[in-house]
């Protein structure tokens, strides 16, 4: 929503100041499709050479999520460090291996089901339960899993960062392809010397629309649909750490409402839910 209302002042300050200032706006629109074609389809061309179907796949899903909210609330913050919390009283009641069918069966768990949201995002179960299996197994100490989650984290980072910079990339580029279709007008307008001057003015006017908008899909267009993905990303990133931070202060011996507190400390204060309040949904949860 906030992207259609961004796009929609960009597009109404740059063309009404345009019209104030006495601009003829029929030579713009004239020339229009056929600038749009040809940057379109010459950045288009260059996106898919310069990106594997993987990127070009992560991208256009990339692009879905950004026209939508995120859903990285409070409330689902809150689902996950209870889940979290019950899994660890379980385990620090009963054991460590009375949570084994939990972490091998998620989707039969009663735990995992009791928290739908985060119980049905697979890359979510998929980070606690490989963790919970290895602090099962008792082979590896707190700091060996740290290394290895974070290595996790990193490569999740750099693999959903792959998307944003196509992104990025593909904004560079589009000014120089507004300055091709330029050059190409003027190319034309250069074949047409013998028209009167009216007729000329207007070719090369037609012919400057595509370095304006080969900057114009950039900058208004492109960079922020990148910047946006970048921020969704790193919001994902967000709740791996906070899985990470609650499971390591478990293994160090923090009882699990300690442990979950670690967790919620790490996350951005706009979302971060208070200590009373995750207190008060973990208890209503039991």
């Amino acid at each position: 929503m906030f992207v259609i209302i961004g796009w929609t002042v960009a597009l109404a300050a740059v063309f009404g100041v345009f019209i104030a200032h006495g601009g003829n706006i029929a030579v713009v629109l004239k020339a229009l499709p056929f600038e749009m074609a040809a940057i379109g389809g010459a950045a288009f061309g260059a996106f898919i050479a310069n990106n594997q179907p993987k990127v070009l796949k992560a991208t256009a899903k990339g692009l879905g999520q950004c026209f939508k909210g995120s859903k990285y609330t409070k409330a689902r913050y809150m689902e996950l460090m209870a889940l979290l919390y019950d899994i660890l009283q379980k385990a620090r009641k009963e054991g460590l291996m009375a949570i084994e069918k939990d972490v091998e069966e998620p989707h039969e768990s009663p735990l995992f089901k009791k928290y739908p949201v985060v119980g049905s995002d697979h890359h979510v179960v998929e980070f606690v339960t490989d963790y919970l299996r290895m602090m099962v197994s008792g082979n590896l100490n707190a700091h060996e899993i740290e290394s290895l989650m974070d290595s996790e984290i990193e490569t999740h980072h750099h693999e959903a960062h792959a998307a944003v910079g196509a992104l990025q990339r593909l904004a560079g580029a589009l000014p120089a392809f507004g300055i091709v279709a330029a050059v190409l007008g003027v190319v034309n307008t250069m074949g047409s010397v013998g028209q009167p001057p009216a007729v000329l003015g207007g070719m090369i006017g037609s012919a400057l629309v595509g370095t304006f908008l080969g900057i114009l899909l950039a900058y208004a267009f492109a960079e922020p649909l990148a910047g946006l993905l970048e921020q969704k990303v790193d919001e994902a990133g967000k709740e791996l750490q906070c899985v990470k931070t609650t499971l390591l202060a478990s293994m160090q011996g923090y009882a699990p409402q300690v442990a979950v507190e670690f967790g919620r400390k790490v996350l951005y204060s706009t979302e971060r839910p208070t200590f009373a309040e995750l207190e008060k949904h973990v208890k209503g949860k039991k």
